[in-house]
């Protein structure tokens, strides 16, 4: 999502990063109608359009899972993870802005994972022999994030 999803992934971005943070909220890897739709960390399509007030062009990406299509902000299904924890946060901190002040969302894994049936696969679920590999990239990516947000929690 981070090269198809770009143009939104970048303005969540620009939204949400930028400075420290006290507190970064961290996710496994995209789910099917969140982040692989939107390249927003647990992107629920609302949460993403509406109360972050994100827009953007989502390309598709290649190879395309055929059971389960980027559609991007137009897709209809739900991010149910994504729906309860930015929910959490509208109703805790009302506005996207003043959570960002204090607080990021990521994932350790910014790839996403579909099973032959279409079903997100986490990392952990991958074969021994495919995971060193990965897990080198993604401790790398995490570092990258903690480096440059510095947060307490």
């Amino acid at each position: 999502p981070l090269d198809y999803a770009w143009e939104i992934h970048r303005r969540y971005l620009e939204l949400a990063g930028g400075e420290k943070k006290k507190v970064v909220f961290l996710g496994m890897n995209p789910g099917p109608f969140g982040m692989a739709q939107t390249g927003v960390p647990f992107g629920e399509i609302p949460a993403v359009r509406d109360w972050m007030g994100l827009r953007g062009e989502v390309e598709k990406p290649e190879p395309e899972h055929p059971k389960r299509p980027v559609e991007g902000l137009a897709c209809a299904k739900s991010e149910v993870s994504g729906r309860r924890l930015w929910g959490l946060f509208a109703e805790r901190f009302g506005k996207a802005e003043n959570f960002f002040e204090d607080h990021f969302v990521a994932n350790y894994c910014p790839l996403v994972f579909m099973e032959e049936g279409g079903r997100n696969r986490t990392p952990d679920k991958l074969p021994a022999s495919e995971s060193k590999d990965l897990e080198e990239a993604c401790d790398a990516h995490l570092a990258r994030v903690v480096d440059v947000l510095e947060p307490e929690w």
